[in-house]
């Protein structure tokens, strides 16, 4: 293990859970991550072994059943896991997001019958907030939730649902017109419990998953549409309990998400570093090795600097975050800056390896695809932007 992207001040337990955590990735999901990608494979068993290690619980409170660690140890955990794959983060982070909306907003009943068999992965995640028309503004959703009695009407079609197929639990953002004036006020997070499967959901009437989008990269993992036509939902499964909160709650969702988007920004861009340093040392031009050439030691120092940067960063905001402290303006800067780095760390590694990084033989092939993704998820750079430009008016406003 080399000396980038180390974390200071972790305790023994944090220590030995990231440790037991590479050892899982090195021998579990690196031999096997390209195989099962260019296959767009689910990685059943690495997923099973996860559970075993506890992993979808590792946030969850202990009286839940889960290992009640903090969102610092989950970022170095989906760190470690995307430094081995991407795809395979991207499984854990929905079920995490949903899990801690669960947690942090839901009732009482809401906690006792999901989060101690989401800790167990019995039950796994999923979090629909986008739609097809939609993008960035979420003021402009348009699927629907109308009150029935007890229960609520919903109609509508979602996009981008990591795990949508998979999944058996989905947090759902609707608009259902309750709150007043505000557009904000008048969007609401339904809990939907649904069977794993593509097409008409057999215990779900009117729910539907179409099937898996095809992606360009973070493949393995699927990624879905979910229509929704008259579909019913028990009052009682609205998050918290009370509708009109469910843009608040769901940005909660994102802004851990970030973190966790910046934490896989930071995993790639290490393993692209490890990769462009290893072939640099192996490949030889001109009578030595490419690593003896300035040009190439340059590109090796600039990398390395941005993978400790952008870990450094989001080691910050997630310590923010479980400190009780508001995070926006470092969770932003984090996910802008690790997406951003990762990128260019993978691009750099990509060019160290010439004509051979454009071969599927080689593992920088399948990093320089799964990098863009970073770019877009939980937000773009210019979202992020956006975000960490409006907090800092407000931290740095001048008096009147």
């Amino acid at each position: 293990m080399g000396r980038l992207a180390q974390t200071d001040g972790l305790t023994e337990i944090q220590r030995d859970i990231l440790a037991t955590v590479r050892d899982f990735v090195d021998k579990e999901i690196i031999p096997v991550a390209t195989e099962l990608e260019h296959k767009d494979e689910y990685p059943t068993a690495i997923v099973e072994g996860m559970k075993q290690l506890g992993l979808f619980g590792l946030t969850i409170p202990e009286e839940f059943g889960g290992l009640g660690e903090s969102l610092l140890t989950y970022a170095l955990v989906v760190e470690e896991i995307a430094r081995g794959w991407m795809s395979v983060s991207g499984i854990v982070n929905t079920h995490f997001i949903v899990a801690h909306m669960i947690n942090a907003h839901g009732t009482q009943e809401q906690k006792e019958y999901f989060l101690p068999r989401m800790a167990a992965g019995e039950i796994r995640g999923a979090f629909s907030m986008s739609e097809p028309g939609l993008g960035s503004d979420v003021a402009a959703i348009s699927t629907k939730g109308v009150r029935d009695g007890d229960e609520y009407v919903l109609n509508g079609q979602k996009m981008w649902l990591t795990n949508g197929g998979t999944s058996t639990l989905v947090a759902v953002l609707c608009k259902t017109d309750e709150g007043g004036s505000s557009p904000y006020k008048n969007m609401t997070t339904f809990l939907i419990e649904k069977t794993p499967g593509f097409g008409p959901n057999p215990t779900v009437p009117g729910l539907t998953v179409p099937g898996k989008i095809e992606k360009m990269g973070y493949k393995g993992v699927d990624t879905t549409e979910l229509v929704l036509q008259d579909v019913r939902i028990p009052a009682d499964r609205v998050l918290g309990g009370v509708p009109g909160k469910g843009f608040y709650q769901m940005m909660d969702g994102v802004e851990v998400g970030r973190v966790n988007v910046a934490a896989r920004g930071c995993g790639v861009a290490r393993r692209a570093f490890e990769l462009g340093i290893s072939y640099a040392q192996q490949r030889s031009t001109f009578g030595k090795k490419i690593a003896e050439h300035q040009a190439i030691q340059f590109k090796l120092a600039e990398m390395a600097t941005k993978v400790e940067a952008a870990h450094q960063m989001m080691v910050m905001a997630a310590r923010k975050k479980d400190s009780g402290q508001r995070n926006d303006l470092e969770a932003g800067m984090a996910k802008y800056l690790a997406s951003e780095y990762c990128k260019e760390v993978v691009e750099d590694s990509f060019r160290i390896h010439g004509g051979y990084g454009f071969s599927k033989e080689y593992e920088i092939e399948r990093l320089y695809r799964e990098a863009p993704m970073l770019l877009i998820g939980e937000g773009t750079a210019e979202i992020q932007k956006m975000i960490v430009g409006r907090r800092l008016l407000e931290e740095y406003r001048l008096a009147d």
